[in-house]
């Protein structure tokens, strides 16, 4: 047999221990506990059984993987690299193990026929398959060997909790089970470790918004916790390196003085960074100094320990310091190495990622502000739209008659299989026929149209509404859309507000559209400017997850706010798996 062969074998065998093991402690607090059922014998045998198994499997899994593990024992891991007739085979081959198995235990001759007819047919669709693997010459399967190092303490410990979780489900299933506290627990506790598994994402998101750029990566692992470089304002009494702050076409702005020209000073703006390398004249009397946040490092004098700010940088790299520390050398000035000195950091956020990813937009998008505009135009303008048309659709088919109703509710069904891929060509045509391109109309007038989805969930609440309360309304002289609005509507809210949620959710996130049909910043929604923006600044991983939170917190906003009408109207349109 291959080598691999063993090593598959091995590996199956260890991690049959470890669950036979573990079946096996949680039988041992069964027994400590005196949960035992109607056979204390019948327990006892299985212990017995378990401890048997996992002594046995343990084992053979230590003696056909040890010869893989030359520096110290590792939990075996193996894969098999196979093409898909063989993949479907072993799946075959495992039902119909499963199937034949299952003829043995059948209640009656029927279904013991059927339970042996799928095991036939399993067995067939086996055979065609080994007989493609053995077709294709060049299909063949490779094992993968591998493992997870562990050390004493690592086992020990990982042994330890997972003893520890066996016990404490089993204590909790011995103490609660007359209230059910058990089960509440067990629940809560796997909501709140789902929470933490989904949330981790969002977590690391915001984290990384405040990373300086060395903490983006680290041969330790994902930065957790971000630290800040320590800075101190210093004016620096070289001219060419003053910042001064200057009136410029309105705003406020900062850069250094490069000339003189005509009497006026010469200023070449360095921020906003959208603007960087503009330069424009200005009067004297219109600047203003500014500090310049100068870096704080560590490094020796000697052997003299000091802290000093970076006060000047040399042509070959060197770092000018200005001590700060120890106090007897203050106020003096050391040149040391870049390899020489440390930089001087502690726990904190950087918060300028936000104001540097804000300056990287274009001077007409006003810092943002007016993908802002466009989308929540996109956001509302498409809530309304849906709600409004839709339901009145739904109203319609539910609740009035006219010929041909159904075949047209058939039909409206039926462009829920239309890929929109086949659509965006005329969509396309028509929008620009009516000189719609570039501007937002296309992505939120057909949202008055109507959703076939939106439609059809709306028709089936609009349906379970005792026609009592329709009948109530004509006879005090409602007209149909009085009715519509003052009877039925206040009586589908739950389901309105799921599909609000909904609406604004994609109509939020959107880029398709937009790709499609805006082409000038001044119309372009965040969605848009966010892969815009990733493109341009992909190479700083702070400032795009920064531009990446300030775009996601209304939707989480939405969500913290609306989550109530959101479940409840998921759970009374039976799509919440009731």
């Amino acid at each position: 047999m291959p080598v691999g062969t063993w090593f598959a074998v091995g590996t199956l065998a260890s991690w049959l221990a470890i669950i036979f093991g573990l079946k096996m402690v949680g039988q041992l607090f069964f027994v400590g506990t005196g949960q035992l059922d109607s056979d204390p014998g019948r327990t006892r045998a299985d212990l017995r059984l378990n401890s048997l198994l996992t002594g046995v499997f343990a084992a053979i899994g230590i003696y056909l993987t040890a010869p893989f593990s030359k520096t110290g024992y590792k939990l075996p891991l193996v894969w098999f690299v196979m093409p898909w007739t063989a993949w479907l085979g072993f799946a075959c081959t495992g039902l119909m193990l499963a199937r034949s198995a299952q003829t043995i235990t059948a209640i009656s001759p029927e279904e013991r026929l059927g339970k042996l007819k799928a095991a036939m047919g399993l067995f067939g669709a086996v055979v065609v398959f080994v007989g493609l693997f053995k077709y294709d010459q060049e299909s063949k399967i490779e094992i993968l060997k591998g493992g997870i190092p562990l050390t004493l303490a690592m086992a020990l410990g990982t042994l330890g909790l997972a003893i520890a979780a066996v016990g404490a489900m089993v204590v909790t299933a011995h103490s609660a089970n007359a209230c059910g506290l058990g089960k509440t627990i067990i629940t809560q506790l796997a909501l709140l470790a789902g929470s933490v598994v989904f949330g981790i994402p969002f977590v690391f998101l915001l984290v990384t918004s405040f990373k300086e750029d060395q903490d983006m990566s680290s041969k330790n692992g994902i930065v957790w916790i971000p630290k800040v470089t320590e800075t101190v304002p210093y004016l620096s009494p070289d001219k060419a390196k003053k910042h001064y702050e200057v009136m410029y076409e309105g705003k406020v702005v900062e850069g250094l003085e490069i000339g003189q020209e005509a009497g006026k000073v010469k200023i070449d703006i360095f921020k906003p960074i959208s603007i960087r390398g503009t330069t424009f004249l200005a009067e004297r009397s219109e600047l203003k100094e500014v500090p310049v946040a100068a870096k704080v490092y560590t490094t020796k004098v000697g052997n003299v320990p000091v802290k000093g700010f970076e006060s000047d940088s040399l042509a070959d790299g060197s770092r000018i310091l200005q001590i700060l520390e120890p106090p007897s050398m203050k106020g003096k000035a050391t040149t040391v190495k870049p390899d020489q000195t440390e930089p001087v950091r502690h726990v904190g956020l950087r918060t300028e990622n936000y104001s540097e990813a804000l300056s990287y937009l274009p001077p007409e998008t006003l810092n943002g502000l007016v993908y802002v505009k466009n989308t929540l135009i996109l956001v509302v303008m498409n809530v309304i739209g849906t709600i409004l048309g839709s339901s009145i659709v739904a109203y319609a088919f539910s609740r009035m008659k006219f010929p041909g109703k159904e075949k047209m509710f058939s039909v409206l069904l039926a462009t829920m299989m239309l890929p929109s891929a086949i659509t965006l060509l005329p969509q396309f045509l028509i929008f620009r026929t009516l000189g719609w391109i570039d501007t937002l109309y296309p992505l939120w007038v057909p949202a008055f149209f109507g959703s076939a989805f939106n439609i059809f969930l709306l028709r089936q609440f609009f349906s379970q509404i005792p026609m009592e309360l329709e009948d109530a309304a004509k006879i005090d002289g409602c007209t149909y859309l009085k009715t519509f609005w003052s009877i039925m509507i206040p009586q589908i809210k739950p389901a309105l507000a799921v599909i609000a949620i909904w609406t604004f959710m994609g109509a939020w996130n959107n880029f398709m559209g937009p790709l499609i049909y805006i082409n000038s910043p001044e119309n372009m929604p965040l969605s848009y400017s966010l892969a815009l923006f990733k493109g341009d600044r992909s190479g700083e991983p702070g400032l795009l997850m920064a531009f990446s939170t300030l775009t996601v917190i209304p939707v989480i906003a939405l969500f913290a706010f609306a989550q109530r009408y959101f479940i409840e109207g998921v759970t009374l349109s039976g799509l919440g798996g009731r």
